[in-house]
């Protein structure tokens, strides 16, 4: 099962996405990219992932033009805009699908404010992509 997971940064909610699905079946092929790559993975992302015993500290955003001309049995954007500017790909896309998230990399407040807000949104990646995984047959 071969999976790309679509978001605009490729820095938070895809690569959290990406870190859920690989954390509940090594043997799913997960692939995350951007539409904008950012330069870097959010700070935050790897460290409220780390606190749940997953790491993503040596993923980093790459451009969804490195995957267009593949074969996919699913790619899904997880924000508004990867999934309105989504292209329609070269290859084979069995699955089209949007399973959307708030960006917590937006939210303003003070320190404690702004993790906890990743963690909410980490913690609604991971029931709504383990919702996902459960209905997939592998």
């Amino acid at each position: 099962m071969k999976i790309l997971i679509l978001c605009t940064g490729n820095s938070c909610r895809s690569q959290m996405a990406h870190g859920f699905l690989h954390s509940f079946d090594k043997n799913l092929q997960v692939f995350s990219a951007g539409t904008k790559p950012a330069k870097t993975i959010n700070a935050n992302a790897v460290h409220i992932m780390k606190e749940i015993g997953i790491d993503i500290s040596k993923h980093y955003p790459k451009h969804l033009d490195k995957y267009l001309n593949e074969n996919w049995d699913y790619v899904i954007t997880v924000c508004g805009d990867a999934n309105e500017l989504c292209p329609t790909f070269i290859g084979n896309v069995r699955n089209r699908l949007h399973i959307g998230f708030e960006d917590p990399s937006d939210v303003v407040g003070d320190k404690e404010f702004i993790m906890n807000e990743f963690r909410r949104i980490r913690e609604e990646i991971k029931t709504d992509f383990f919702k996902f995984y459960k209905g997939l047959s592998v």
